[in-house]
């Protein structure tokens, strides 16, 4: 996700005038508007009135698929960890009401971080409010005014915000080149701190980095290494620890970032590492210090679900399954993918523009078939997408339903 999505154009303001703050939103307004009012359904705003299991709800009042959730490895309704979420808000009530500093900390926490050193059998762990703020507060806090960041364009919005927030000299690169990665870290003065940031996998496209150069060149230029594995871990690699494990370089990479919010079905963010002087991190790094902690149903859910993805194996082969399934079938009838070949749970349909691409999203919703719509400026290229992310839970059966929805949609809307 570029940096973008965050940074409209500053409008001009005439002399003596005062500037309306929401001026800059102007242009998207006008667009969304444009959408609506040709009687498109709000793709941004959808509802779901009742969700039935990892691969069902019920929107618009009709069965639907769910396609476009993360919810990658389908723990959300598992029974273990549905009863560990209700064991731990029976016994430790609703929330902390306190910061992880202070009265934040209950032994749920302690066991979701042994729970995560466990999994990635690293030294050190520590589990943030969301995803976003496991970037955020990890980048901010490591490097600073004075040093220098690298990373790939392509990189999620957390990953920017915490660059933004750190005040550091950000050196960005061309998605996925080592050549201009190389180029970008060689240009670095002698002695300045330098940090790498990358992702496993690219969430737009679901396309994978390729880390095991990635990570040679930047040791070879003495620079720490932070990988997000958000759209990776629990699924890819023998033992679900992600593209770094994948590509065996999960020893040299200095900081692994990951969610709660997608195989392990709930929501929370973490860091986990082997540096030494980790631990100071809970005292310096502010979105950790300065926000409430998880609520203990939540910590309760997210230990048991990483503890069953340890021996997720069979999960992630089926898995792998559905998405060769899904990219050769949606080749096959014709649409233009994000990647050649399936890297990852997630496959991209690549859309000729936004009014297609909403009509088309539309379209696949009346089928009974929700996937997410993806639009400049978050993609890259300003492409349109609609997004696809396969479920351990989905059967080969949907997988072969989906195709026939995308079929029979793709041919109503001129795509195919």
């Amino acid at each position: 996700m570029s940096e973008g999505i965050s940074q409209p154009d500053k409008p001009e303001t005439l002399e003596g005038e005062s500037r309306d703050l929401f001026s800059k939103f102007d242009d998207l307004i006008a667009m969304r508007e444009g959408l609506l009012a040709s009687g498109q359904e709000d793709p941004f705003n959808l509802v779901m009135e009742k969700v039935l299991s990892p691969t069902r709800a019920i929107c618009n009042g009709r069965d639907t698929i769910l396609l476009g959730t993360y919810n990658y490895m389908g723990m959300t309704f598992d029974p273990d960890v549905v009863e560990a979420g209700k064991q731990a808000l029976e016994d430790f009530g609703s929330g902390t009401t306190g910061s992880r500093v202070l009265n934040g900390t209950y032994q749920g926490h302690k066991e979701c971080e042994d729970a995560l050193r466990e999994f990635y059998a690293m030294d050190h762990a520590m589990v943030f409010s969301t995803g976003y703020q496991a970037n955020l507060g990890i980048i901010s806090t490591i490097a600073g005014k004075g040093d220098y960041i690298v990373l790939d364009i392509d990189s999620h919005a957390s990953i920017w915000d915490g660059c933004a927030m750190g005040k550091a000299e950000v050196v960005p690169f061309k998605h996925n080149d080592l050549e201009a990665m190389e180029k970008r870290l060689r240009r670095i003065p002698e002695g300045a701190g330098k940090l790498v940031v990358l992702e496993g996998v690219y969430s737009m496209l679901g396309d994978i980095a390729p880390l095991k150069e990635m990570v040679a060149v930047a040791k070879k230029y003495g620079a720490m290494v932070l990988v997000d594995e958000a759209h990776s871990m629990g699924f890819i690699g023998e033992h679900g620890r992600g593209v770094c494990e994948q590509a065996g370089v999960i020893d040299d990479v200095d900081f692994i970032i990951g969610t709660f919010s997608k195989s392990v079905g709930t929501v929370g963010g973490f860091c986990v590492s082997n540096h030494p002087k980790f631990e100071i991190l809970r005292l310096v790094c502010r979105p950790y210090v300065f926000t409430a902690s998880l609520p203990p149903s939540v910590v309760a859910t997210a230990a048991t679900s990483i503890r069953k993805l340890m021996h997720g194996s069979n999960k992630r082969a089926h898995l792998w399954e559905n998405s060769k399934r899904l990219h050769g079938g949606l080749k096959d009838l014709g649409f233009e993918l994000g990647t050649e070949e399936p890297q990852s749970a997630i496959v991209a349909v690549i859309m000729p523009d936004l009014e297609r691409g909403a009509a088309m999203w539309e379209a696949l919703l009346k089928e009974g078939l929700y996937v997410n719509l993806a639009r400049p400026p978050a993609t890259p290229a300003n492409m349109t997408l609609l997004r696809c992310s396969l479920c351990a839970e989905h059967s080969e059966e949907e997988v072969e339903t989906i195709l026939g929805m995308f079929k029979r949609a793709g041919k109503a809307v001129g795509i195919i």
